[in-house]
């Protein structure tokens, strides 16, 4: 019997968890990528609750624990002047989650499917999706046509998969009144032992420093009334930091310095994916794409590699019956993306103090 086609848009934490769940139940997967290669960079990531057992599942656990990031962070004042320390995975409801660093955790993935039938390609995206009843034919951007049993979005908050099938994104987007930017630094002085991240807060205002090898990720963020923006504008996004920081303290005139100079900004806005449904037909959304949980809450990654098995053992129990299975998908899953979600404005609040008096709870949150 021919192996059904699956097409996976997106080599992401949730098209990589996916395409591997898929290989292993006996699919011909290929997934798409528009970068040029897996994607680097970015602040630290939490593996938690569920998702551990995903990896052990896996075998990708022991890989995970030796490249834990066991760090101490510290909020500091304009001065520089450490208000106090603390490590968050020692905390009694994150006992025993795993802080990774992004590109360890995407090396330790891609390897898991290196040796597996997956085929990888690079530098396209899908430009057109035209669903039939046996089938789904869809077109690339470089102009080829491919016909696959089933389409999956893994392609993060800003989904194309998700816009061409389900529509426009206004329908789905809720937006947070906050926006964020980081960019990797190589040349910044960070003047005191690598411990972990240094973080400076001001009123509905943040900035970090994270260090790890010879590289340092720096992230600015705001609070704002919901912009009228553009995700693929930089320049845009530049000008959007250089009017809410150009009179902040601490390090932040220097960190705005480098993002302004970079080439490389990634620049968002803090919101949440809600759909009714994460499946139209033969085509089916995971990860960000279907439910992104805004990063102050610290679930993305275990929610893409939660769901991504759970979709593959779905479509792998029902046998075939794939609208069973996206079904199925659904009921076990969306209380745990309720839950997550809804750890959204603890999360910012404590990140962006809206108020004088929330900014000093901030700090006494750790003491």
């Amino acid at each position: 019997m021919e192996k059904q086609k699956i097409l996976i848009s997106g080599a992401s934490m949730a098209g990589l968890t996916l395409a591997y769940w898929l290989d292993q139940y006996g699919y011909q997967v290929m997934v798409v990528e528009l970068s040029k290669g897996f994607r680097t960079g970015g602040s630290p990531i939490d593996v938690r609750g569920d998702a551990l057992e995903v990896a052990r599942k896996m075998g990708i656990l022991d890989k995970i624990k030796k490249k834990e990031f066991i760090h101490r962070d510290a909020i500091v004042n304009a001065q520089d002047e450490i208000l106090v320390q603390f490590a968050l995975n020692t905390r009694t409801e994150y006992l025993g989650d795993i802080e990774i660093h992004r590109d360890d955790l995407m090396g330790i993935l891609s390897d898991s499917i290196a040796e597996k039938n997956v085929e990888l390609i690079f530098e396209n995206r899908l430009t057109d999706i035209r669903q039939h009843e046996d089938y789904v034919d869809v077109t690339f951007k470089d102009g080829q046509q491919r016909r696959f049993d089933f389409v999956f979005g893994a392609d993060g908050t800003h989904s194309a998969v998700r816009q061409l099938v389900f529509g426009e994104d206004s329908r789905f987007v809720k937006s947070f009144g906050a926006y964020f930017a980081t960019v990797g630094i190589s040349d910044m002085n960070f003047d005191r032992p690598a411990e972990g991240a240094l973080i400076y807060q001001e009123v509905g205002k943040a900035a970090a420093l994270y260090p790890y090898k010879d590289n340092i990720t720096a992230m600015l963020a705001f609070r704002s009334p919901v912009l009228d923006w553009d995700y693929k504008d930089m320049e845009q996004h530049k000008a959007f930091l250089a009017g809410h920081f150009v009179d902040s303290g601490w390090r932040i005139p220097d960190i705005l310095h480098k993002m302004l100079q970079s080439d490389k900004l990634y620049f968002d806005e803090v919101c949440q994916i809600h759909m009714p449904r994460w499946s139209d037909h033969r085509v089916a959304l995971v990860g960000d794409a279907a439910y992104t949980a805004g990063f102050p809450t610290g679930m993305g990654t275990s929610l893409a590699m939660q769901g991504a098995t759970l979709l593959a053992e779905a479509i792998h129990e029902t046998d075939g019956g794939f609208q069973r299975a996206f079904v199925e998908y659904d009921r076990k899953f969306r209380p745990a993306v309720d839950a997550a979600q809804a750890k959204i404005l603890r999360g910012l609040n404590w990140l962006l103090p809206p108020t004088a008096e929330d900014l000093k709870r901030s700090v006494d949150h750790f003491k």
